[in-house]
């Protein structure tokens, strides 16, 4: 009879971990779906489709072709192209940070799960057509941004990094072509877009922002967890950032680049899990970084100046953020370290999503488990 009790409990508490673990075994069975702290979305056949950033729908549809295989697409101007003949898409990596999509064309989607829910189309060398039909007004604003307005209120913009061009087509679609080592990259806010995220845009363009670390509190991703989570972007391949250390009164990280020449790192950290943003110091390499007026003070500072220089300013949009901006003045490995008054001492390493972290849903489930199991065979042995 113990026996039989004992293996009850074992099966309800295996139904609980099954519950536990619900939207990792859904991605599984689907096989093309992908659903994260902020960001959302699916890949049925050729196209990433329905892709949400806070439970909304920004895109609607993406989908890539070769512009070796576009054909006579092209002859009439890239504004021209409502449609491509999509190649196929899988999705190859899920992580608590993000998922990465493949196209037989070649080309890799990179959607980063943060609070811009930024997307990476990168070209891998080849020259790539990205058509985007997105749900909202698209409005050029150069030939290599374009920038969305949903009908709530908020915006986001399409960014060609490196060699390429974007427009809008005759049907309010998207459409882009990204050559070589270029990327189409898409930020959305969470309000209107700001002078502010204009110059991050540009700076992110034209090469001077090569990266961008996202931190957020677990109660904001929705999680169980007790700490907060970090999101990595990086535009240059040069360009690797590692988040060391986070808590409400420091976060640690190192920034690395076989170049010398100096590069801006843009930090977003919610309110809630950095203290007031408005009292950070900034040290690079131990050392006091300067308080800069403006971005052109920050960019300056990246031109080999005597000091690394910064800069906070609020986020758009009404939730409560705030981007520092880093001017490293020169690189090889830089450490970077934020801190500011907070009086918390509790910390958590920068493993950028935990995705074995111990207090983590289904941790204290899965040690049940392990505690039955031990049971059921001292049971056994008795009988």
């Amino acid at each position: 009879m113990a026996f039989r009790t004992a293996a009850l409990a074992l099966l309800l508490v295996a139904s609980a971990v099954g519950a536990v673990a619900a939207p990792a075994a859904t991605q599984e069975a689907e096989g093309e779906a992908y659903s994260g702290a902020f960001v959302e979305f699916d890949a049925t056949g050729a196209a990433v489709s329905d892709y949400a950033v806070d439970g909304t729908v920004v895109v609607e549809n993406v989908s890539m072709q070769s512009a070796s295989e576009a054909g006579g697409i092209l002859d009439a101007g890239l504004s021209s192209v409502t449609s491509v003949d999509a190649a196929g898409l899988s999705v190859d990596t899920r992580t608590a940070t993000g998922a990465t999509v493949t196209s037989e064309s070649g080309a890799q989607l990179e959607a980063s799960d943060n609070q811009r829910g930024v997307v990476q189309v990168r070209a891998n060398g080849e020259s790539q057509i990205v058509h985007a039909s997105v749900d909202g007004e698209a409005e050029s604003e150069s030939d290599s941004r374009v920038v969305v307005s949903g009908n709530d209120g908020t915006q986001g913009a399409f960014l060609v990094v490196g060699d390429g061009e974007a427009t809008v087509n005759e049907e309010g679609d998207v459409v882009a072509r990204v050559d070589g080592d270029g990327q189409l990259v898409y930020r959305q806010y969470n309000g209107e877009r700001s002078e502010e995220d204009g110059e991050q845009e540009r700076m992110i363009q034209d090469g001077t922002a090569t990266a961008e670390v996202y931190v957020h509190s677990a109660a904001e991703g929705g999680s169980e967890a007790e700490s907060n989570g970090t999101s990595v972007v990086e535009y240059d391949q040069d360009t690797t950032v590692e988040v060391q250390e986070r808590s409400e009164s420091r976060i640690n990280m190192t920034a690395e680049r076989t170049e010398r020449q100096g590069k801006v790192i843009i930090t977003t950290v919610s309110d809630g899990t950095f203290g007031s943003a408005d009292d950070t110091e900034v040290l690079v390499d131990g050392e006091a970084a300067a308080e800069a007026n403006s971005y052109d003070e920050v960019r300056q500072a990246t031109q080999d100046g005597d000091n690394s220089r910064y800069l906070v300013r609020q986020s758009s949009g009404a939730e409560a953020s705030s981007d520092v901006v880093v001017g490293v003045n020169h690189f090889s490995e830089r450490q970077i370290s934020m801190q500011n008054d907070g009086n918390s001492t509790d910390s958590t390493d920068g493993s950028d999503g935990g995705l074995s972290d111990a207090d983590g849903p289904g941790f204290g489930a899965l040690a049940a488990i392990v505690a039955l199991g031990g049971a059921l065979v001292a049971l056994r042995r008795r009988a």
